[in-house]
């Protein structure tokens, strides 16, 4: 089996965080459609940090790509 990328993690927790952020915003709607608003907040809120947690994943895939890569793009545009 090949190596994984560096970055291979971070996507991978990304996405799952994205999924559970779905998750909760579907279950607020929900609840707030049933008029269970403090329910339906905390999904909402919920869902905030899981996007939250996503965006911190994909920015340190960008990290260890720039650190892996740094510099070689603004080279090849020369």
């Amino acid at each position: 089996m090949a190596n994984k990328h560096p970055s291979t993690e971070h996507h991978t927790s990304a996405a799952e965080e994205h999924d559970n952020a779905s998750r909760h915003h579907r279950a607020a709607a929900k609840n707030y459609e049933e008029g269970k608003h403090e329910t339906a907040a905390h999904h909402a809120h919920s869902a905030s940090g899981h996007s939250s947690n996503a965006r911190d994943q994909a920015e340190e895939a960008s990290r260890k790509h720039a650190k892996q890569h740094g510099g070689q793009g603004s080279q090849q545009q020369r």
